[in-house]
């Protein structure tokens, strides 16, 4: 389903959003950059909460463009990725509240998204 939702993202974007998703890209590349030195365990605390909130800063972004009723993608797709987001932000909570320890599967959904614009 993610990649079907990945797919259907790119149809619909078209060139009038080529540097707005060129930022997009950079803000996400960012926040895999953070999550990848958490992976390799080379933080300090201050470092694992700060990445942690940007990557779940950027998710809150990205769901309040995504919810404005003049955004311009499809509903079904608006909500796909809305959830997405949602499971992204839960799981940046998880981490940060150290209910969880493995950053493997939200590096690869920022991949994912990232890719995908």
């Amino acid at each position: 389903m993610v990649l079907m939702t990945f797919e259907a993202y790119e149809a619909v974007v078209d060139e009038s959003g080529y540097e707005a998703r060129g930022r997009e890209r950079q803000a996400l590349s960012l926040g895999i950059d953070r999550l990848e030195r958490i992976q390799k365990g080379r933080f300090s605390f201050e470092d694992l909460v700060e990445s942690l909130l940007y990557v779940r800063r950027l998710w809150t972004i990205f769901i309040e463009d995504l919810a404005h009723p003049e955004n311009g993608l499809p509903d079904k797709l608006r909500a796909d990725i809305i959830s997405i987001g949602l499971w992204v932000v839960k799981e940046a909570d998880r981490l940060r509240e150290e209910r969880s320890g493995d950053v493997t599967q939200l590096i690869e959904i920022n991949r994912l998204i990232r890719d995908a614009l």
